[in-house]
């Protein structure tokens, strides 16, 4: 198939020699031995929104779980060498969001990810740790107690296979996923040559909002941000901003109104039409026999409950999480 595809033999035996060498169950078997779970794009728990960047990682291997509230996250990313100051924003910020139902992604890193993780899961909140490694390869060392809690309250991510050690050339292609599975990313503090200015720089890639905290223009640490201020990104002199911004004021209602199967007649004949093919508003309409704005109105409250949701040019598919729920109850 690789021949038929154009490729050369050059091309073809590297990945046949290896495809040779690797034994699927051996490596099913490892997955077990470190409860890590595999996630592709076809999973209905692949998350939706990292989905939705330009080429995502079509494997993700996964320690801890996933579940609808975390489709509202933002990033809080930033310097390793945090000052007091720094450390302060971090930890207020995570608190926050945690309390207000957003889920905390950062990279583990030591410094400002460190901060925001250990302040989302003191808060009671999720926190995600996307990792340059693989996820049975904590790194830092010192950081590994604070990973088995991230995992035991949200999870360690990555698209790097077990047993790939930390090399400094992983951590700025991990930084995509970082943005990509959050709706904003803050950074708190960075040098002009930061990690975190790479994750901006996917952020503004990917159609994210990008925030960074005003510092002392003397403190190499806060150079990074301030240059972001300059560059357009958003300035973030309090966590209510961000809130505001992201219109994540009522994230706790929202989440909890996602568990709602279908509340009235019009809900489940729109549900019941949808599936996995995306479909237009008009096309939707038509097959019901409603009005155009019954239908765009009650998809729009669809989304809200997580039934439905919207893959552009108003075309819309079934949530698949919901349709099992809906299919179980109607058994």
């Amino acid at each position: 198939m690789l021949r038929a595809a154009g490729l050369s033999e050059a091309l073809t035996a590297s990945p046949l020699k290896l495809r040779a060498s690797v034994d699927p169950h051996d490596l099913w078997a490892e997955l077990e031995k470190h409860q890590v779970t595999l996630l592709t794009w076809e999973d209905a728990e692949y998350p939706c929104r990292l989905k939705d960047i330009d080429q995502p990682p079509p494997v993700l291997y996964l320690r801890g779980g996933l579940n609808v509230s975390d489709d509202w996250a933002v990033a809080i990313v930033g310097t390793r060498r945090v000052t007091s100051y720094g450390r302060q924003v971090a930890e207020e910020l995570a608190t926050f969001l945690a309390q207000n139902g957003v889920t905390v992604v950062s990279g583990l890193a030591r410094g400002t990810d460190a901060v925001a993780h250990a302040a989302a899961l003191k808060a009671g909140g999720r926190t995600f740790a996307v990792l340059g490694s693989g996820v049975d390869q904590v790194y830092p060392p010192e950081n590994r107690a604070l990973a088995a809690d991230i995992a035991a309250h949200g999870a360690l991510l990555s698209d790097y296979p077990l047993g790939t050690k930390p090399e400094a050339v992983n951590f700025p292609p991990r930084n995509r996923i970082i943005a990509g599975l959050s709706l904003a990313i803050v950074v708190v503090e960075a040098g002009i040559k930061s990690g975190a200015l790479i994750t901006a720089e996917f952020a503004n890639d990917q159609g994210r909002e990008v925030f960074a905290v005003p510092g002392n223009i003397f403190a190499p640490q806060s150079q990074g941000a301030n240059h972001l201020l300059r560059q357009g990104a958003q300035p973030l002199t309090r966590p209510e901003d961000l809130l505001d911004a992201l219109d994540l004021t009522l994230a706790t209602e929202r989440q909890a109104a996602r568990t709602v199967l279908p509340a009235d007649a019009v809900e489940a004949s729109l549900f019941a039409l949808l599936g996995a093919e995306p479909q237009h508003v008009d096309e939707l309409g038509l097959q019901a026999g409603l009005p155009i704005e019954k239908v765009s109105a009650t998809l729009a409250l669809m989304e809200l409950k997580g039934l439905a949701r919207q893959v552009g040019g108003m075309q819309y598919v079934a949530v698949r999480e919901a349709q099992a729920r809906y299919m179980v109850d109607e058994d």
